[in-house]
């Protein structure tokens, strides 16, 4: 097992790591929309989605992967009404990566940390 670890995404706000690489397998934790460069966090879905998104690409790319390679994502939001703009920014994403869409499971939660509105994990294949 080997720890996967970028400057591109933002650092574990906590006891935990960004990534771990089983050999065949890459298990992300859930990466808040936090720009890994200025430390912020927008108040708009649509940007919270795609950062979360571009935190995940970095580290599954640190892992020597590429998005193409995500199997399946889940994604925790605050508030199901922002499931539309989600989804957009969603398609978006991985239509503009040429991925095919991953498997997904999204959940409404009654908070997240840093009170942001989405948190997205993801696990990729070898």
């Amino acid at each position: 097992m080997k720890i996967i670890s970028t400057q591109q995404a933002p650092a574990a706000i906590g006891p935990y790591v960004q990534a771990v690489n089983t050999g065949s397998m890459v298990f992300t934790s859930g990466q808040l929309p936090v720009d890994p460069v200025t430390g912020l966090m927008s108040d708009a879905i649509e940007v919270q989605a795609y950062q979360s998104l571009e935190n995940v690409r970095a580290i599954v790319e640190a892992a020597g992967l590429t998005v193409k390679q995500i199997i399946k994502t889940t994604v925790f939001v605050k508030d199901l009404n922002d499931f539309a703009a989600v989804n957009a920014v969603y398609e978006a994403f991985f239509t503009r990566h040429a991925a095919g869409f991953p498997a997904r499971s999204c959940v409404e939660v009654a908070r997240l940390p840093k009170d942001a509105r989405i948190e997205i994990e993801a696990i990729a294949v070898m």
